[in-house]
């Protein structure tokens, strides 16, 4: 039976990826309670709370099939969504008892558990240099805590506005007019980029672009009533649940985005008390992250020169190729698994291309999400040790697929990869492009939304992005987002008996550095009012 959860209750942020769905400017805002005034940051919680967007469906072409008793939403000009730290729940007077029910690494912090994540990539550089002022500041003074964060994303067509522009200045003017050093709230300074009091994103491009010049957020899990009878199946088909050994794709259980909800091992794991306090809430690790892509384009066009002479290429397709091969997918999305070839994906595009537009979409939403790593056991099509495919390895980890030579093994599943999945929210931040240095400003800022920080964002950025053993990469990071330095490599492999060895990328500098970032709490739509009310009561 398919579950039915109570959208209404659930922030919208959860459950949709804005940016995708017609918001393409966002804004986030850091927020400091104010020493000695936590019932006037609660007052204004208060009134905020009643802006707050849930996951209640409104009118879109991603529900226009939906019956008309689905739609019990408008859509709004800004969508607003709130998260707390774990010094801001203290700060606005949650009981210590409801506190200890956190999880250790909520409480401890992203800051404090930045060695474990390896965020410094420049051990000889401290942190204080490498973040943003805005999320180290409460090193020097506690006045400058995170304690609360407000993300704004405004629709590409408001109806009280003239521009998406005016309608986030509009909503983020409101905000600031609540805010100050005499009020419950105040904002925080210390953003690097145009605005001091905020940080900025953008779509880029349509379809949806990062700054390296990849179709990104395609691949985010589907979880059980995290979509409509009519929508779920389209959505789990095109590979974004879990892999079972039938080789079907089904949703994943609620419990791994959600909190009071049973997970993949079939438990309801402990959370602070009262039930109602966790239910329909879950945790974001924010991440702002500098892409140095002048240095990414510069690095892929000099080994491209050894990779072409060496394979017989021509430029262009060598620098395609070696840019696919690090990502595992090509720059439109075609995940190599599908075309591993720059001929295959030639051929790929130009097969879109003539279809219909309804069938073009249909066919290229499997395409770009259904696949899975079993049917390429040596790493000749995607390398071991792609950003793809080292961050939701699918089915490669799984004990059952099929080694070459071993004979014909039991079909694969996803199941040591069921528990690894997060829901990546955010946009990015700045322009990039010829003539502009990576001393600029740009960058992704990445949300990741999940049960567990611990089990899920922390060893996905732990185990399997800056450690290679799993991928049989040894101490080998993640080509792309990893840590490098004068040993860093990246092997991509050839099929055996072509005769090619493997080409090495070597001496890689680093593409991308963490620029700050902090770990928050979803609260429900009933525990934002609890909260704001002053009414948690752990008994």
């Amino acid at each position: 039976m398919h579950r039915k959860l109570d959208l209404a209750d659930i922030q919208g942020n959860i459950l949709h990826a804005y940016g995708r769905t017609g918001f393409p400017l966002a804004r986030c805002i850091l927020l400091h309670v104010n020493q000695g005034r936590a019932a006037e940051a609660r007052l204004f919680l208060d009134d905020l709370r009643h802006r707050v967007t849930t996951a209640a469906l409104w009118r879109s072409r991603h529900t226009e099939n939906l019956p008309p008793d689905a739609i019990t939403a408008p859509k709004p000009d800004v969508a607003i969504n709130v998260a707390f730290t774990f010094p801001g729940l203290i700060a606005l007077g949650v009981p210590v008892r409801t506190l200890r029910g956190m999880p250790d690494e909520f409480q401890e912090g992203m800051l404090r558990r930045a060695p474990i994540l390896r965020d410094v990539h420049d051990p000889h550089q401290p942190i204080t240099q490498l973040w943003d002022p805005v999320w180290v500041a409460e090193l020097e003074d506690q006045r400058h805590c995170v304690h609360v964060l407000i993300t704004l994303y405004a629709n590409a067509s408001p109806e009280q506005f003239d521009s998406p522009r005016a309608a986030l200045d509009a909503s983020y003017q409101q905000l600031a007019n609540q805010c100050g050093e005499d009020r419950g709230m105040k904002i925080l300074r210390g953003h690097r980029g145009p605005g001091d009091t905020y940080q900025d994103m953008a779509v880029l491009a349509e379809p949806f672009k990062e700054h390296f010049g990849f179709s990104d957020s395609i691949g985010d899990p589907v979880f059980a009533g995290q979509y409509a009878d009519e929508q779920r199946m389209q959505k789990v088909v095109r590979g974004q649940g879990k892999l079972t050994a039938n080789q079907e794709w089904v949703p994943l259980a609620t419990g791994e985005f959600l909190l009071g909800y049973a997970d993949e091992a079939q438990e309801i794991p402990g959370a602070a008390m009262p039930n109602d306090f966790s239910r329909n809430g879950s945790f974001m690790a924010y991440r702002k992250m500098h892409q140095n892509v002048q240095a990414f384009d510069d690095y892929i066009n000099h080994k491209a020169e050894l990779y072409a002479r060496i394979h017989s290429l021509d430029q262009e397709e060598a620098r395609e190729t070696l840019r696919a091969k690090m990502v595992g997918r090509w720059s439109d999305g075609i995940p190599l698994m599908h075309a591993p070839t720059y001929g295959q994906w030639q051929a790929e595009r130009a097969a879109l291309a003539a279809m219909p537009p309804g069938e073009r979409e249909l066919y290229q939403g499997r395409m770009l999400r259904e696949f899975h790593y079993g049917d390429d056991p040596d790493g000749s099509r995607c390398p071991f040790s792609s950003h793809l495919r080292r961050s939701n390895p699918r089915d490669m980890l799984d004990p059952t697929t099929l080694q070459p030579g071993r004979g014909e093994a039991k079909k694969a599943t996803s199941v040591l990869n069921n528990r690894r999945r997060i829901l990546r929210r955010g946009l990015p931040y700045g322009q990039s492009g010829p003539g502009i240095s990576d001393q600029e400003e740009h960058g992704l800022l990445m949300l990741v939304i999940c049960a567990s920080l611990f089990r899920q964002f922390e060893f996905i950025q732990q185990q399997w992005l800056q450690y290679g053993l799993d991928f049989d990469a040894g101490n080998d990071t993640c080509p792309l987002v990893g840590n490098h330095d004068d040993r860093s490599k990246f092997v991509i492999e050839t099929a055996a008996g072509s005769g090619k060895p493997p080409f090495i990328c070597d001496q890689m500098p680093q593409f991308v550095e963490v620029r700050g970032g902090a770990y928050f709490f979803i609260p429900s739509m009933t525990a934002l009012r609890l909260i704001a009310q002053g009414l948690v009561d752990p008994t």
